[in-house]
């Protein structure tokens, strides 16, 4: 599961954000080659959007 169901339902900001946020956390840790990935079976971006949605990493989108 790529993102935790009530948390899911309960989400009321942009989800926009949030996406571009795992996504760009996915491509943090695949060239980081963390370890967490090999305890997810693989699955870089399924593991990004866990921890950016549930707050274990925090992000902010800088306006250009």
């Amino acid at each position: 599961m790529i993102f935790p169901m009530e948390e899911l339902i309960k989400y009321d900001q942009n989800m926009y954000e949030i996406t571009s946020a795992a996504s760009r956390r996915s491509y943090q840790l695949s060239m980081l080659k963390d370890e967490k990935i090999e305890e997810n079976d693989g699955k870089v971006v399924s593991l990004a959007a866990r921890q950016v949605f549930t707050r274990e990493v925090e992000f902010r989108l800088d306006a250009e």
